[in-house]
């Protein structure tokens, strides 16, 4: 009997903290603004210094002719054979650039893949699992090859945020969403850097105007 007198009455508390929610103390600290303050350098910068601070490789194209051109130069330079992409527009970039569609994702040398956003201040790009590559495809392979034009270069990650809830809506909003800042890496007790423990060793991305 006891036990349920308690009971009820921690119950009772809690209906009435439900009914009765404490005011925010600092309500105009919730989100409103940014504490960072943004720099007067061009977001393609910032991206390209955040991001290769964080061992990522990043190549700007002028347009897309640039971009088959240094996405050859790279493929022939690494040797790569085993090139893993699903989505249709970057695979017509591969096939104009002689590399063979390869199917098998779990012994791919490298994955090819687009991106929703990137975020300049971070260095990040942004994933889900609404694009054609799927969930997978960015993290499985040894290297991964981001392709990002500039008109999806947004400064901080709440921007990026906003956006993919105006693109999607709360109903089709992806089941998935990562936020990736450069190769995988892990450190150990002792600070030992290792890259690629839990997914890709490198990361490049191509960034092209448009």
């Amino acid at each position: 009997m006891a036990t349920s007198t308690a009971k009820e009455n921690i119950l009772k508390r809690i209906r009435e903290a439900l009914s009765n929610p404490v005011p925010l103390p600092f309500p105009n600290s919730e989100g409103n603004n940014s504490v960072y303050v943004e720099s007067e350098e061009e977001p393609v910068v910032i991206f390209a210094e955040e991001f290769t601070k964080l061992q990522g490789k990043f190549a700007f194209c002028a347009n897309k002719a640039d971009l088959k051109n240094q996405l050859n130069t790279l493929m022939l330079e690494k040797n790569w054979q085993k090139v893993y992409c699903r989505e249709a527009k970057l695979k017509e970039i591969l096939k104009s650039i002689a590399v063979e569609d390869y199917s098998d994702l779990p012994s791919c040398e490298v994955s090819v893949t687009g991106c929703e956003y990137l975020v300049a201040r971070t260095g990040t790009m942004v994933l889900s699992a609404a694009q054609e590559s799927g969930r997978t495809t960015s993290v499985y392979a040894p290297v991964h090859i981001c392709v990002a034009y500039t008109n999806q270069l947004l400064y901080d990650v709440k921007d990026a945020l906003v956006a993919m809830k105006e693109k999607y809506g709360n109903r089709d909003f992806p089941s998935f969403t990562t936020f990736a800042s450069g190769p995988s890496r892990t450190a150990d007790i002792e600070k030992t850097l290792v890259t690629g423990v839990h997914g890709p060793k490198e990361v490049f991305c191509f960034l092209v105007e448009g």
